[in-house]
């Protein structure tokens, strides 16, 4: 199993132990630790590969992005290491096929959820980091930052920070914000916007993009750091 990983994921392991690890969730471990001696869940490997994977995903951005701000780059990256994001990065590879559960909850619903495969995923990262170092888990990781960055900037498929703090305004400002254009820049396959989102007469967060969707999102990000509404993950 251990070489058809190995081939998956396009990395040859010194030590296929911790590959096969990140690939045993806690539920096999408990019911069948006899069939899996050496290894250990996932667990903890997901532990380390969720803060390689901030770091080197923030790492790429503040190299990529040169010019953008310090609310861009959180904005970028939130979007790119949340849950359903990394899910879909495992569903590129089919890592769901892999992973050993107990009998009682292996079924295709629990193979395909999102938890279960974004924590996969940020093993995986944990065991090419410990085996290979660093820059190795940089390798494997990057193509799939390329792949989605664009679609993050253009602000599909990213966290709905807009809805996020319209619900947020409503709820404790009691009006419903408005985003307006400030200015717009670059020639005509470059445009940058830069939006204001304004809740009655005050500006709460200004952002730019490459579309104005992209710019508003990045207002309503700016607004609720400011508001102190994203101390917790992004949905």
């Amino acid at each position: 199993m251990t070489t058809r990983l190995e081939t998956l994921i396009g990395v040859p392991f010194h030590d296929g132990n911790l590959l096969a690890s990140a690939f045993v969730h806690r539920s096999f471990m408990n019911e069948h630790p006899e069939r899996i001696p050496g290894l250990t869940s996932n667990e903890r490997l997901e532990f380390l590969g969720d803060a390689i994977l901030n770091f080197l995903t923030a790492a790429w951005l503040y190299r990529r992005f040169s010019e953008a701000s310090e609310g861009e780059l959180t904005s970028f990256r939130s979007a790119l290491v949340r849950t359903t994001t990394l899910a879909e990065f495992a569903r590129e590879l089919d890592l769901g096929s892999y992973v050993r559960i107990s009998g009682g909850e292996d079924n295709a619903t629990m193979r395909n959820r999102d938890a279960l495969l974004a924590d996969v995923f940020e093993a995986v990262v944990g065991a090419i980091y410990l085996d290979q170092g660093l820059e190795a888990a940089q390798v494997f990781v990057q193509p799939f930052l390329e792949r989605r960055i664009d679609q993050v900037r253009s602000g599909a498929g990213n966290t709905n920070y807009r809805t996020r703090f319209q619900e947020v305004a409503q709820s404790h400002l009691y009006a419903t914000p408005r985003y307006r254009e400030v200015a717009c820049s670059g020639p005509d396959h470059q445009r940058e916007f830069t939006m204001e989102v304004v809740v009655g007469d005050e500006v709460w967060g200004q952002g730019k993009g490459p579309t104005k969707q992209a710019a508003a999102q990045a207002a309503a990000h700016a607004a609720l750091v400011r508001i102190g509404d994203l101390a917790a993950p992004a949905p």
